[in-house]
């Protein structure tokens, strides 16, 4: 399974999965490098539990690999590659939500000696994710178990536009919902934020853009 050659570096996501479709593997690969941690850390604050989030993980993409021949161009890959984890999270929550309900605020239980560590510790931090300064040393935990807080329709847009860089017209597809909703869920995200953060003894503020502002 490949093709000769080699992938250019401005190759679009649509570009590479028509070419995994066609047989490529290489193109499969550079998809998984570029979408990981950003998808890892959608569906972790969505489950709220990090084994979970990594079997999440695991099954969209073989989700995407089994449903490869259907995919079609007619909107962006990001879109389809989220709309697959966020259905795949929603099913998993569901199964779950028998036994207890999870928070991003407990230790979570983690594999590898991991136990009892905070969820947002376990964060992947690729460096290359468009955070734009939600990340600040200081405040990311205490962003943390605020985001922990929100309602779960507001948490998801949050964390699609924030730390997915996900444009509100495709949150809205992935989301199933109306581009207005989606900002007004953003919005509310937002004000709770704000509320939680200064709960928390945080002197700061964040912009409507979701940019953090310490003081």
């Amino acid at each position: 399974m490949g093709t000769g050659g080699s992938l250019a570096p401005e190759t679009s996501d649509e570009q590479l999965m028509l070419a995994f479709q066609a047989g490529d593997a290489r193109a499969f690969e550079a998809l998984v490098r570029k979408h990981r941690a950003p998808v890892f850390n959608f569906i972790l604050r969505f489950v709220g539990q990090r084994a979970r989030a990594e079997d999440v993980l695991q099954e969209t993409w073989l989700k995407v690999v089994r449903s490869a021949r259907e995919y079609a161009p007619k909107a962006r890959f990001t879109t389809w590659l989220y709309t697959i984890a966020r259905n795949l999270c929603v099913d998993s929550t569901r199964k779950e939500s028998y036994r207890q309900a999870t928070s991003l605020e407990a230790p979570a239980a983690g594999t590898d000696g991991d136990e009892g560590r905070p969820l947002g510790e376990g964060l992947p931090d690729s460096g290359a994710s468009p955070e734009r300064g939600a990340h600040n040393a200081r405040l990311r935990p205490l962003l943390e178990r605020a985001l922990a807080g929100l309602p779960e329709e507001q948490r998801e847009v949050f964390v699609l536009r924030e730390y997915s860089g996900i444009p509100f017209k495709e949150i809205a597809e992935v989301t199933g919902v109306s581009e207005n909703t989606v900002k007004s869920r953003m919005r509310y995200a937002l004000e709770g934020l704000r509320r939680r953060l200064g709960e928390l003894g945080v002197d700061g503020d964040l912009s409507e853009d979701g940019r953090t502002v310490a003081g």
